[in-house]
């Protein structure tokens, strides 16, 4: 009794958005998520209730009236967490969701999860442990203790081919926080760009080469070269 049952979905409120995901907010009191990732914008954040309450901890105003959870919220945030409003971000956010009402939007968040399970099977099929055994959505996590490799030296790696991923623990992880078991992966930026399931999966096999040839900087000069060569005609802006 009294729970508040929170939904963040920061990853995923894009598919949401497209309606290619489940939308938590008719079965949540209150649910969080970002304005970037997968829902384009740019980077910040939102606070969202789909219907007021009474607060639950009973907390009332100086006249002794119950206070709505809203207004309870509103004044965690600010002035004490957050203040001075950007304007251009505020415009931005208003592009993205904009963006996020079009068809065409619909039809980038089911490339951008057709280029997941590619990527995802692409990787099974290398004999790399996916936590959740393929994916639903944008993102995959990958247990490296198989590969002989940690988080932290794959990210490293990785990075010296200009191929961006992040370290991140897997569950009953061996590492430490810093140096963590697994990698963490997404395509919401590669299909931004306009890759799709061919140019996914080679992807798959630059990073196994990368992580397979991780001492050797020739063979790493190499996967840059090929990565930079891929991505060389997917400008990140149009006309750029």
């Amino acid at each position: 009794m009294g729970a508040i049952l929170l939904a963040d979905v920061s990853h995923p409120a894009g598919l949401i958005a497209a309606k290619l995901l489940n939308d938590p907010l008719p079965h949540c009191h209150v649910v969080t998520t970002t304005t970037h990732k997968t829902l384009r914008g740019p980077r910040g954040g939102l606070i969202m209730m789909g219907q007021d309450m009474p607060n639950p901890w009973g907390l009332t105003t100086p006249k002794g009236e119950v206070r709505m959870l809203s207004a309870i919220m509103d004044s965690a945030v600010f002035p004490g967490t957050q203040g001075g409003p950007l304007e251009h971000v505020i415009a931005a956010k208003a592009v993205a969701f904009g963006e996020a009402l079009a068809p065409s939007f619909k039809h980038y968040g089911q490339q951008v999860i057709l280029n997941a399970q590619a990527m995802a099977k692409a990787f099974t099929e290398k004999g790399y442990h996916i936590i959740s055994g393929g994916t639903d959505n944008h993102s995959m996590l990958i247990d490296l203790r198989n590969k002989d490799i940690t988080g932290k030296e794959a990210e490293r790696v990785l990075g010296i081919a200009d191929i961006t991923v992040n370290k991140n623990m897997v569950p009953f992880d061996t590492q430490s926080p810093f140096v963590t078991s697994g990698i963490r992966i997404g395509t919401a930026a590669t299909t931004t760009r306009g890759l799709k399931e061919a140019e996914c999966a080679q992807i798959v096999q630059l990073i196994d080469a990368a992580l397979m040839h991780k001492d050797d900087k020739a063979e790493l000069d190499r996967i840059r070269f090929q990565v930079n060569g891929m991505m060389r005609l997917r400008s990140l802006y149009p006309g750029s």
